[in-house]
């Protein structure tokens, strides 16, 4: 009896062994089908933004707010491929570009002296610094106004409020990356015979680099938001015009399609140019993290 009970257990934990060996294969063959799936770019891309787009295709279909106020993605894709058959997305397109381009530039030529200047000139940094708060915390659209008494609706008036709006956050980055850089590797360069040119190129810029392309990052990000408004108020072109064109004659797919296309524009010019090169500048001159990590 006991012998036919104990072959009973040991054919039992047998018969468990194998079938819990198969559940740990499947649930192994599950991870690595989630992981492959997770580290997918096109799915890590797109994934987060299907469920929104079958939300807003839904509501249009339910018709939870009237057609004159809210239309779905079908009106959107046909608003956008009659703009561009036509070439007006295009050219519109094209001038926010060029408005920003030359807003950017500008703003970079400006605010990355401005910053260095503030961050390692002591009278400077005095002379400046409450201005630097003072102006940082005025909003660009606030200038809009002054701004087309001077310039009228032109090119500089865009430009001149996007410049604003990127110099302040870059020249605050440049300086908080220059407070970064640990004060003994400025005393070793020193003690190793550098002049001031010479710590400033190789010691100062490098080790503040990571904090500037953050501030220039941000700054982009301020200003390509700046320049919608300005174009919506002063602009007589661009995609923040053709928004605000198209409110003007009830055309809500139109304006839609606008956010759409600032929000794709924006996400591609992040991931494909500003995230990799702020990326790069931490892996190439990231070694104030290193120094202090080690300390």
């Amino acid at each position: 009896m006991a012998d036919a009970v104990g072959n009973r257990d040991r054919a039992g934990r047998g018969g468990a062994l194998p079938r819990r060996a198969a559940k740990r294969g499947r649930n192994r063959r599950i991870t690595a089908w989630r992981h492959r799936i997770t580290r997918n770019g096109l799915v890590r891309t797109l994934g987060p933004f299907v469920p929104i787009m079958f939300l807003w295709w839904l509501a249009a279909e339910l018709e939870l707010f009237p057609g004159a106020f809210f239309v779905g993605p079908d009106a959107v894709l046909a608003e956008f491929l009659d703009l561009v058959r036509k070439g007006v997305l295009p050219g519109y397109l094209s001038d926010s570009l060029t408005r920003l381009a030359y807003g950017v530039g500008f703003g970079l030529l400006i605010g990355l002296p401005l910053g260095f200047l503030v961050a390692i000139s002591a009278w400077a940094r005095r002379l400046t610094w409450p201005l630097l708060l003072f102006f940082q915390a005025i909003a660009d659209i606030a200038w809009l106004p002054i701004v087309i008494v001077w310039f009228g609706f032109s090119l500089t008036a865009v430009t001149f409020v996007i410049v604003y709006t990127i110099v302040f956050p870059l020249i605050l980055a440049v300086v908080a990356g220059v407070e970064q850089v640990p004060q003994e590797l400025l005393r070793a360069a020193r003690s190793l015979g550098a002049g001031r040119f010479r710590v400033f190129v190789e010691v100062i810029v490098p080790g503040a680099l990571p904090s500037v392309a953050g501030g220039i990052r941000t700054g982009l990000g301020y200003g390509w938001r700046a320049l919608i408004a300005a174009e919506i108020i002063v602009g007589t072109s661009g995609i923040g015009f053709m928004m605000f064109d198209a409110r003007r004659v009830g055309d809500v797919s139109e304006v839609f399609l606008g956010m759409i296309v600032l929000g794709v524009l924006w996400y591609a010019m992040d991931a494909l140019i500003l995230a990799p090169f702020e990326r790069a500048t931490v892996e190439r001159w990231g070694m104030v993290r290193q120094v202090e990590a080690a300390k």
